[in-house]
Formats: structure tokens, sequence, C-alpha cells
């Protein structure tokens, strides 16, 4: 994903192994990855996923597109370079929550399917899981939500490299969980994903 420049470094492997932490929560680490057009809903129903997984006692943290980039990806920008970035970086946090037995709800646009791939393939050769989720509607229906009224920028010329306007998205091929939020309410989304997550058995005491 990008280059290792530092050559005087080595791993340090500590005497707590990641079984260990499952099992001290009682649940496997996991990152539940939202991806979708802007609008299409995945703040929203990664939030209530967050708040139905604390009502069942499961720790878990959400990592929101918008918020990332006041924080640590303030730096990057939307070109397709720095797109790129945000979601490799995105993708090495994830990786630390899953570590550590959190459940880590992201939700990005992560509009090109190779930088999903590519972070799919981070946690894979770690050990660790990776669900992908299709938060999809039509670009219709998320124009006319448009909840930010950045579609509207976009198409006034306001907003350069706008996902669906003039930067492509690229859908998932095979997610594990694809929600048609244009045709389900916000309930069957939650509980189409926590069912997911209960027949994988994320949610039960690690062994």
């Amino acid at each position: 994903m990008t280059d290792q420049k530092a050559t005087n470094v080595t791993w340090h492997d500590g005497e707590v192994t990641r079984a260990d932490r499952f099992n001290r929560l009682g649940q496997k680490g996991v990152t539940i990855w939202f991806t979708g057009l802007s609008g299409s809903g995945k703040s929203t129903v990664a939030v209530a996923v967050e708040k139905a997984l604390h009502k069942l006692g499961k720790l878990s943290y959400r990592l929101d597109g918008d918020n990332i980039r006041l924080g640590i990806n303030k730096n990057l920008g939307f070109s397709a370079e720095d797109r790129t970035e945000n979601i490799r970086r995105i993708g090495e946090i994830s990786k630390l929550y899953c570590d550590t037995g959190i459940i880590c709800l992201n939700s990005f646009i992560s509009p090109y399917r190779e930088d999903r791939e590519q972070v799919r393939r981070l946690h894979e050769e770690g050990g660790y899981n990776f669900i992908e989720v299709h938060v999809n509607c039509s670009l219709e229906t998320a124009e006319h939500r448009d909840p930010k009224g950045l579609y509207k920028k976009a198409r006034a010329g306001e907003i350069k490299n706008f996902t669906g306007i003039d930067d492509p998205y690229e859908a998932p091929i095979t997610p594990e969980i694809v929600l048609n939020t244009d045709e389900m309410s916000l309930d069957e989304e939650v509980e189409a994903v926590l069912e997911y997550l209960q027949e994988q058995r994320f949610l039960i005491l690690y062994r």
C-alpha cells in the first residue's frame, strides 16, 4: 500500500496475546466497513449499529469520514492519491482496533475498489476480520437527500472531485452485506448487520 521508508525498525511483541484481549472483552475484534455514495446513509447506520452494540454490552468504536479528516487526516484532500492515503491510514487504525478486540465501525465513501481491497488484504494478512457493507442507493436518491448540500455545490462547480458527479464510485462486487437504504428502514439495516455478526459468532464469548 505504501513503501516502508524506515529500515532500522523491528516489531516488538508483548506478552498479552490477541486471544487474551478477546477473552477479556468477550467478543472478537472486527472491522465493519460501510461504503457508499455521499448521502447513502453510511454514517446513519453506523451510529445506529454502535448504539445497538452498546445496548448488547459490546465494545465498539466508530470512525467517520468527516471526523477523521478533521484530525489525523486533516492534511489530505480529495484527489485520487489523497483518497488512497486516507483509506490506507484508516485501514491501519482499524487493524489496531481489531487487535484489541474492539468492533470498529468505519463509514467512508471509499470510492475506489482497489483501495478497499487493499484494506481487506491488510486485515487478512494479519489474521484480522474484515466485513464490507455496501450501503447502496441510487445516485438520484442520494442527490435528492443531499443532507450536507454537497451535491448542489458539486453540480454548481463549487466542489471538485466529488464522488458520483465528477469522480467515480466503484461499487463492491462481493460485499458481505448489502443494505439497500432506499428500500429498507434503519431498523432493518441494523438488524441485518447484527444478524450477520451473530451468525459469524463475533458477539459471543471468545474461546
